[in-house]
């Protein structure tokens, strides 16, 4: 069980609806718009190096912006789990095929919007000097506005979604009127080092438009 933050340290995984999803089911939300740290790949996560190089440089840049966030500005808060944007030329790769050496992505962590320019550019400059990540300065600070999507609480391992991106593309958007739009959107809520791959727990999230728009 994971402690309750300190007080006066802010965790958006309580205060962002979208955040939580049911398990079982599909929902309709509206995402608000918000500010990551990015860095772009492609390929198979789990043979290609350049995934593990990604993560190896959002995760020190995420808390080294969260500590100077609390010591320079006063403002702590949790930092956010993993998220990846993803997409394909044929997004059937994604289901029928599972071809993931077709896959494009984007690797993300969302930090407050209090977060600017400079306190990120000089984050970047501080782990460089002690070494920087092979991909540090391939990371960018950007924002993402994806407004209304369908999205579920997946329990399981990442292969095992298949049957739920079925259900999510091709029955309850077209079902309720929505087509889709954007990327497929993944929250990692759980640490993959740390939890049996039965018992991930990965939000899925797919950004939707109204049929005839």
């Amino acid at each position: 069980m994971t402690a309750d933050p300190a007080p006066g340290k802010v965790d958006f995984k309580k205060e962002i609806a979208a955040y939580r999803a049911p398990r079982g089911r599909f929902e309709v939300v509206e995402v608000p718009d918000l500010r990551y740290l990015m860095i772009d790949g492609h390929g198979d996560p789990n043979t290609d190096p350049a995934f593990a190089h990604a993560t190896e440089a959002l995760y020190p840049l995420a808390y080294r912006l969260k500590f100077a966030s609390k010591r320079e500005l006063g403002r702590d808060y949790v930092v956010m789990p993993l998220e990846g944007l993803w997409w394909a030329d044929d997004m059937d790769s994604f289901t029928a095929a599972r071809d993931k050496s077709r896959w494009d992505w984007t690797l993300m962590i969302m930090v407050p919007d209090w977060i600017g320019d400079e306190l990120f550019n000089r984050a970047v400059t501080r782990i460089a000097d002690k070494g920087a990540p092979a991909r540090l300065h391939d990371v960018r600070l950007e924002p993402l506005s994806e407004g209304r999507c369908a999205q579920t609480l997946h329990i399981g391992s990442y292969d095992d979604e298949t049957a739920v991106l079925e259900r999510l593309h091709r029955k309850f958007i077209p079902d309720n009127g929505l087509r889709m739009t954007g990327r497929h959107h993944e929250i990692y809520l759980s640490d993959a080092r740390k939890v049996a791959p039965g018992k991930l727990r990965t939000i899925l999230r797919q950004p939707v438009v109204a049929a005839g728009s």
